[in-house]
């Protein structure tokens, strides 16, 4: 089909979507009332409010379709739907005698990871020396093909998935799983490595070059194209595809409306002041992800080797301080770990419900598996397609091993996951950023939510800018490079919409569809998995007779 009436089908399809519940929210007698002003008249921002309770609604609906699960909140018909967190039973019961069960999206990725960690030879754990040489630039041509360098590469796909998860999400598991969870999360991401090497070396080995020298790539090319050679075409195009509309659905949701809705939150906290002026901060993200994301990957990829390693080393920074001025209990941490991942008792659910909680957060934290990343890495220049996994492989290291486990250890110490008061409080009201804000807080002074909040905006800006360059890529993949910047525009709009949308199951949609990527990658990468491993044996070959160039 060609571009132009795929996106005219697009929008058709979109605008039918949208048509029935903005109707809906305005006749319906069961709609909640808009709050209004003293003299009676809605503003602009309720009125919209308004029109889009019938769409979160119904994306209430659909996430539960997509999730499945069981929720004994929902009907039967959507509780027993075959979603992504529908709960699979492993076939065995926990220390309270109840059925183990885990969600598929879970089970999905780490199973990925289990075979990736295999087919490769342990890769992560083999490279981990040559990764940082590489991102070093020991082996940087400028001459090479490519719009970034590998460092670039590597910091535009970590801005991606260093951000609230890893404060937010990191305590609210471990407020859940106990400090046991703290293990599982880390070999989690230890399994991960592997997961994001194979998916990126394929990302280059099917990446496009086009005359002007600019590189189209991503899990969209290598499932389509790479999959073609395989002659599974036939199965190919439609994973492909697949993986696009997800890509897009959670680029315009979970990595930017839901990111500017989250730290907007955060700042209101620290600042009551902004209350009420909400639409402010969405209008300055607007301008401030525009002005980056109009100049493509390379500016992208030029604030993000600046803000991440700014950004990534003010949190870890915070967390050293917490931990040094705490050093004599960091040994009754780990020993709390340990014992948590092995000795769970029956209140936290047992030994598999700890794993699970671990492996659930980091699979969330860094994306290994979803190709996201690939999209980005396919950018760099590098003659060599598993060099760049090489270094790719680095980022669950950092994101879970390092960022999360940091948190981890601070909540731990502070005793933040189980002690009363205020800790409760943010607990029972799942407020993971306020527990982390508060953890650190009762260790080092109360100045430290300020400092953590600039953070925090710093995480959702670097994310937003990296999600609007995968959902461009799939949009220009889908609609043709002509139709770039309408997909900018709408990329923007959402911003703005992050930060006045009271509703929350459209940004929880965005979530979904990040993970649903998973799906129609792993699939693709597993059966590509081969050329992966046959390209890695050549390398390591060349690598051990060190016949490679160096420029520094």
């Amino acid at each position: 089909m060609p571009h132009r009436r795929r996106l005219a089908v697009f929008f058709a399809i979109a605008l039918s979507f949208l048509a029935a519940p903005i109707e809906a929210a305005t006749t319906a007698p069961s709609a909640p009332p808009a709050v209004v002003q003293d003299d009676g008249e809605m503003t602009v921002i309720e009125k919209i409010n308004a029109k889009l309770e019938g769409v979160d609604r119904t994306m209430g609906d659909v996430n539960a379709w997509i999730a499945g699960g069981d929720d004994g909140s929902t009907p039967d018909i959507v509780e027993n739907a075959v979603g992504m967190f529908m709960l699979v039973p492993l076939g065995f019961d926990n220390a309270r005698g109840e059925p183990v069960k885990v969600p598929l999206a879970v089970l999905w990725l780490v199973l990925g990871a289990i075979f990736f960690t295999l087919r490769m030879g342990f890769i992560q754990f083999r490279a981990f020396r040559h990764a940082i040489a590489i991102t070093g630039g020991k082996y940087d041509n400028p001459d090479d093909q490519g719009d970034v360098t590998s460092f670039q590469a590597l910091t535009a796909a970590l801005s991606a998935t260093v951000g609230l998860g890893n404060i937010a999400g990191v305590a609210l598991a471990i407020s859940i799983g106990g400090p046991g969870a703290t293990f599982w999360m880390i070999v989690a991401g230890l399994l991960g490595m592997a997961s994001k090497f194979t998916e990126c070396s394929l990302g280059q080995m099917y990446r496009q070059v086009r005359s002007d020298g600019t590189v189209m790539g991503g899990a969209m090319y290598y499932l389509s194209r790479g999959l073609s050679d395989m002659k599974l075409g036939v199965v190919g195009y439609p994973l492909a595809f697949l993986f696009a509309l997800l890509c897009m659905g959670g680029s315009l949701a979970g990595g930017n409306s839901f990111q500017v809705n989250q730290s907007l939150g955060i700042l209101t906290n620290t600042f009551p002041s902004l209350i009420g002026s909400e639409w402010m901060y969405g209008a300055i993200m607007t301008v401030l992800v525009g002005i980056v994301i109009i100049g493509g990957i390379q500016r992208i990829a030029s604030v993000a080797e600046k803000v991440v390693p700014f950004m990534c080393g003010l949190y870890v920074i915070l967390c050293l301080y917490v931990l040094g001025t705490s050093f004599g209990d960091i040994p009754m941490a780990f020993g709390l770990i340990y014992d948590g991942a092995f000795n769970a008792d029956a209140a936290l659910g047992g030994f598999f419900g700890v794993l699970i909680v671990g492996f659930q957060r980091a699979a969330f934290s860094n994306e290994a598996g979803v190709g996201s990343a690939a999209i980005a890495h396919s950018a760099a220049k590098t003659p060599y397609p598993v060099r760049e996994g090489i270094v790719a492989l680095l980022e669950p290291f950092i994101d879970t091993v390092v960022v999360c486990t940091m948190t981890a250890l601070v909540i731990v110490i502070t005793g933040a996951y189980d002690a009363g008061g205020e800790f409760e409080v943010l607990r029972e009201a799942r407020n993971g950023a306020g527990l982390t804000s508060a953890a650190m807080a009762s260790a080092i002074g109360d100045w430290v939510p300020y400092v953590l909040t600039v953070a925090v905006v710093l995480f959702a800006f670097s994310t937003m800018i990296s999600w609007s360059y995968y959902g461009e890529r799939c949009w220009t993949w889908m609609f043709g490079d002509g139709s770039s910047i309408i997909y900018k525009c709408i990329f923007l709009a959402f911003v703005f919409i992050g930060s006045i949308i009271s509703g929350t199951n459209a940004l929880d949609f965005g979530d979904l569809m990040i993970l649903g990527m998973a799906f129609p990658n792993i699939l693709g990468v597993v059966l590509l998995s081969g050329k992966v491993k046959k390209s890695l044996d050549e390398y390591l070959v060349k690598l051990k007779a060190d016949e490679f160039k160096t420029y520094k």
